[in-house]
């Protein structure tokens, strides 16, 4: 899985507070419990240590430097961790991720993920999120479809295209659902799969902190996110091989990787505000990633890979 896929975790992470408040009400039904309230519980340590190399994402710089491998992946996601005040006992699930593509024909990625959240009074609820994104090689087009079910229930979905400009380079997000809307994103702005670009030649530059805005279409399809990627140092081929293997994962064996952590805000104001959540794993230097924690303050959630098929890199002039 490209780092990019944690992107469209914003709407599992949302998602997943959205049923702990409802499951919450159920025990704290004299309360009165907002989204708001629930977020600022979330506790964040942010370490910019002195004298880090901050490298700021270049919109336009040249796609192609790095090759992401086709790929298939499947995660079982699980709780971690969790504090008392999350009200939440169990997290089951899997994420199923399919990636192609190249820089000459763009990424194609299609994902789903159910998942079974229960609470501490007993109720559980089912969350499957589907996704299925195409974005050009140079970035210049971006087109997503989001989908949320509750148990059977359609909750939500979102589909639309942004495209950037070739003036200024601001894009032009095109909402088609869940209402036609047009939105305009001043720049610099960098869609999923550059955002996983720049973390990938961040890292091999040695770089520990790259900044960047996002957008990946998530939420109602007009959000743009801050982020801040902390980049670990590199771990050569070979190094902290995983305890638990599964077929076709020997290959990452012989790849460079890094431990990388994701910090992401709802506005561009960051010190002032907590992340609203931090995202972090082990990326190879193909693009697929494994050991996925998710961390919302007062609960994590983790993603272990437990099938992965790889295939042939596409042919590209």
């Amino acid at each position: 899985m490209p780092a990019y896929l944690l992107a469209v975790l914003f709407i599992y992470v949302y998602e997943i507070w959205a049923m702990v408040i409802l499951l919450q009400a159920e025990k704290h039904s004299t309360s009165q419990m907002t989204y708001a309230q629930w977020k600022s519980g979330a506790k964040y340590l942010a370490a910019f240590g002195i004298g880090l190399a901050i490298a700021p994402a270049n919109v336009f710089a040249p796609i192609g430097a790095a090759k992401l491998a086709p790929h298939r992946a499947v995660y079982e996601m699980s709780l971690d961790d969790t504090r008392p005040a999350a009200g939440i006992s169990s997290v089951q699930g899997r994420m199923v991720f399919d990636f192609a593509g190249s820089g000459c024909d763009g990424y194609t990625m299609n994902m789903r993920m159910v998942t079974r959240v229960q609470a501490q009074t007993g109720r559980s609820s089912i969350s499957d999120l589907r996704s299925s994104t195409w974005e050009h090689g140079a970035g210049k087009l971006y087109r997503f479809n989001n989908s949320h079910y509750l148990g059977r229930s359609l909750e939500e979905s979102t589909s639309g295209d942004a495209r950037r400009s070739d003036s200024d380079g601001h894009v032009d997000v095109r909402i088609s659902v869940p209402q036609e809307k047009i939105v305009k994103v001043e720049g610099p702005v960098l869609f999923p799969t550059q955002h996983s670009m720049a973390i990938l030649a961040a890292a091999r530059m040695g770089n520990k902190l790259l900044q960047a805005r996002v957008f990946d279409g998530s939420s109602k399809g007009d959000k743009v996110y801050s982020t801040t990627t902390f980049i670990g140092k590199r771990l050569a081929p070979g190094v902290k091989r995983p305890a638990k293997r599964v077929a076709n994962d020997k290959m990452l064996d012989k790849l460079d990787s890094w431990r990388v952590s994701i910090s992401y805000f709802d506005s561009a104001d960051k010190i002032e505000e907590l992340p609203a959540y931090q995202l972090s794993f082990r990326l190879y230097n193909n693009g697929i990633s494994r050991e996925l924690q998710i961390d919302y303050g007062d609960f994590v959630i983790k993603g272990e890979l437990s099938s992965l098929e790889i295939g042939p890199l596409p042919d590209c002039e």
